[in-house]
């Protein structure tokens, strides 16, 4: 029960106050929306993931598709032509004739590591290029279980 300060003249009983105190109610959902603020960033699950094939339906290909190639020495190619890293931004825009909005298909062996991948990445959206299309081995029927790391 909860009293109130208006007196009455009648009695000199405090009066019951039926109104709701929400006072609480708004702490616990601050509360608990702290939780899930901490608690969601740390939800989140960590999942070997093997890239390189894909059955997914392929996408129509244009006319002429610019490849850069990551070899798995880590040798880097233009369309056939074999670049220097340093060189990696004229050889581009040679192949594309300057045109900033052509999509470029960038192509890995499977032993080149992740890191190495997003530096070649990182250098083609150096270069002014920023619609890079990933390639991979196209598959039908189940999807590949993912290769199991090794412990080294």
């Amino acid at each position: 029960m909860a009293g109130s300060l208006n007196r009455s003249t009648e009695n000199d009983d405090m009066a019951e106050n039926h109104e709701i105190n929400v006072t609480p109610f708004i702490d616990v959902m601050l509360v608990l929306l702290i939780i899930f603020m901490v608690a969601a960033p740390l939800a989140t699950v960590d999942i070997n993931v093997d890239l390189p094939s894909s059955n997914a339906a392929p996408q129509p290909r244009p006319d002429t598709p610019l490849y850069v190639t990551v070899q798995s020495d880590l040798s880097i190619s233009v369309g056939n032509e074999d670049v220097r890293p340093e060189a990696l931004a004229e050889a581009i825009a040679g192949a594309a004739e300057g045109d900033a909005e052509t999509r470029i298909f960038l192509r890995a062996d499977q032993a080149v590591s992740y890191g190495d991948l997003m530096g070649v990445m990182n250098l083609v959206r150096l270069a002014g290029y920023s619609k890079i299309a990933l390639v991979g081995m196209e598959t039908t029927g189940a999807p590949q279980a993912p290769a199991q790391p090794s412990a080294d």
